[in-house]
C-alpha cells in the first residue's frame, strides 16, 4: 500500500467516516477528503473557531455570533454573550464543552474584549475592555487552561502581548522590553484566530505582514521575550502570513497571501523544521489566499482554508493538494481526530473521508 494510501486509512480511523468503495482487486483507491457540512441557523460570519473533540465544537463570528455543538453538528446552540449584537467575535478558545474564553473586535476602541463562560455560554463574565486607541487585538492562544496570551498590532511601535495566568479571568498588558520593533505597516491578521499558536507548554508563535517583509515572532518563555525572523511569504498593504500552526516546538506551516487578490498567492505557504528560526517554500502551495492552517493528529497531515477552497499536505508543507471549492476562513483539528472549519453564512463543516 502507498504511504498516501496508509495515512488516508488512519486519518479515516481517527476521524468520523470511512467509506470504502468496491474496487478490482489489481486497484488501489485512494479516499478523498471532503467537508461534511451542518445546519446551524446562523448567517453571520464565523472566522472564531475552537473545535474540542469530535462530537463538541465552538465558532464564533459577526452580529456577536457565538455557536456550540455538543453532538458532533447535528444541533447548534446560539450561546453568545446578550446585548453584543454591534461586535465581532474573531477569536474563541474552548476549553471543553462548558469553559470557554471569548475576543471580540470592533470598530470602535472600546470594542476590544474579552468574555469568560463557565457554563457552557449560559453566562459570560467580561473581563477585559480596551481604552487604547492604538491597540488592536487580532487574536489569542492559551498554553494550558490557565495561562494564555492575546496579541495586539503594534502600539509605540512594538506588537503587544496581553496576558492571563487565570483562564482569562484577568489580563494584564505584558512589559514590551522583550519585544523586536515593528516595521514600518507592520502588524497581524485577524481573519481566523490563528495569527498566534502556541506548542509545548513554553512556546509561542505569532505572524505578521502589511510591512516590507512577513514574519515570524518566536518565544521560549511564554511570550515574556521574543525574537523575529523573515520569511518568503510575500507581504504587503493587505497581504502576509495569515495563520501559522506548530505540530510540536520544532515543526510548523504558515499560509497567507493577499485578500484582495484571493485567486492568487505564489509562495502563499512555507515550513520550518526548526522552530520557527527559518522557514522555506513549499515545492507546491496552494497557489490561492489562504486564510487558516492546522495539522491534524497524523503526523506530517495538516489542512489549509480560504475562500476559494481548502488544501491538503501529507508530508509536512512540502507538497499541497487541493480538495474541495468552497470558501471558508478557519479550521481547527481535535486529539481524536476530526477536523471542524467555519466561514461565511454560518458555515460550519466537518473533515470526513
Amino acid at each position: 500500500m502507498s504511504r498516501l494510501s496508509t495515512i488516508f486509512s488512519v486519518l479515516a480511523a481517527a476521524t468520523l467516516v470511512v467509506v470504502i468503495s468496491p474496487a478490482p482487486a489489481e486497484a488501489h483507491p485512494t479516499p478523498v477528503p471532503s467537508w461534511q457540512d451542518f445546519s446551524t441557523g446562523s448567517a453571520s460570519s464565523l472566522r472564531g473557531l475552537s473545535a474540542v473533540s469530535r462530537r463538541v465544537a465552538w465558532a464564533s463570528g459577526s452580529e456577536g455570533e457565538v455557536l456550540r455543538t455538543l453532538d458532533g453538528g447535528r444541533t447548534w446552540s446560539h450561546v453568545g454573550p446578550p446585548g453584543t449584537a454591534e461586535l465581532q467575535f474573531r477569536d474563541i478558545e474552548a476549553f471543553d464543552a462548558d469553559h470557554a474564553v471569548l475576543m471580540s473586535i470592533g470598530d470602535t476602541t472600546d470594542a476590544f474584549r474579552f468574555y469568560v463562560t463557565s457554563d457552557g455560554g449560559a453566562h459570560w463574565t467580561e473581563t477585559f475592555r480596551n481604552t487604547e486607541a492604538a491597540a488592536f487585538y487580532d487574536c489569542m492562544a492559551f498554553f494550558d487552561r490557565r495561562h494564555g496570551i492575546a496579541l495586539s498590532d503594534p502600539v509605540d511601535g512594538k506588537f503587544r502581548i496581553l496576558a492571563t495566568s487565570d483562564g482569562g479571568r484577568t489580563w494584564a498588558v505584558a512589559p514590551d522590553t522583550g519585544m523586536p520593533a515593528a516595521l514600518a505597516g507592520e502588524f497581524a491578521f485577524a481573519a481566523s484566530g490563528t495569527c498566534l499558536t502556541v506548542s509545548g507548554g513554553e512556546h509561542a508563535w505569532f505572524a505578521s505582514g502589511g510591512g516590507s517583509a512577513a514574519r515570524v515572532y518566536r518565544s521560549n518563555d511564554r511570550g515574556r521575550t521574543w525574537s523575529v525572523t523573515d520569511t518568503p511569504v510575500p507581504s504587503g498593504a493587505s497581504a502576509g502570513i495569515y495563520s501559522v500552526a506548530f505540530r510540536d516546538p520544532r515543526h510548523g506551516i504558515i499560509v497567507g497571501g493577499d485578500y484582495t487578490t484571493p485567486d492568487s498567492a505564489p509562495d502563499g505557504a512555507a515550513v520550518s523544521r526548526d522552530g520557527g528560526r527559518t522557514w522555506t517554500v513549499g515545492r507546491t502551495v496552494p497557489g490561492a489566499y489562504r486564510s487558516g492552517v492546522a495539522w491534524t493528529n497524523i503526523a506530517g497531515v495538516a489542512i489549509a482554508v480560504g475562500p476559494t477552497g481548502s488544501d491538503i499536505t501529507y508530508d509536512g508543507g512540502q507538497t499541497w493538494h487541493g480538495f474541495d471549492t468552497g470558501s471558508l476562513h478557519g479550521v481547527d483539528c481535535t486529539r481524536d481526530g476530526a477536523c471542524w472549519a467555519s466561514g461565511a453564512a454560518g458555515r460550519v463543516t466537518r473533515l470526513t473521508l
